[in-house]
């Protein structure tokens, strides 16, 4: 199996992931990678972290998904690999709930949280973003 870390999602992942019929509350797993320094579009001049430009993105982005009914769920730094194998290994991870991947686009497309993402962007060499859909709609079954 081949990993490659990205920061937006290619046109096929992006198709996918408009298409209608998951009007059901999605959970994104996210697996971060961080730069060793922020790289920031626009040219502008940081002392910043990688994890320190993310930093200022995951503050932000628990407002951002509040509005539209989300929740940050849970996020860890990545301790070590307990199975498989991997040339490298993440350093943070992050769950977040959406209502439904309509909420998210709604968030994500919003120029309030395009204005957090350069922090996202800054920070980031690269994630995977896993969709996780429970087939009950609930958190843990029994």
């Amino acid at each position: 199996m081949e990993v490659i870390n990205k920061v937006v999602p290619n046109a096929e992942q992006m198709k996918g992931f408009l298409e209608s019929g998951n009007n059901k509350p999605i959970y994104m797993l996210n697996l971060l990678k961080f730069k060793d320094k922020a790289e920031y579009a626009d040219g502008r001049a940081s002392e910043l972290s990688g994890a320190e430009a993310y930093g200022i993105y995951a503050q932000e982005v628990v407002g951002h998904l509040a509005k539209v009914g989300g929740a940050a769920m849970f996020s860890a730094q990545v301790e070590r690999l307990m199975l498989g194998e991997v040339e490298e290994l993440w350093d943070t991870t992050a769950i977040a709930m959406y209502p439904s991947r309509k909420a998210m686009l709604e968030m994500i497309s919003s120029p309030d949280y395009q204005a957090s993402a350069v922090h996202r962007e800054a920070g980031l060499a690269g994630q995977l973003n896993i969709e996780l859909v429970s087939p009950t709609g609930e958190w843990f079954t029994q």
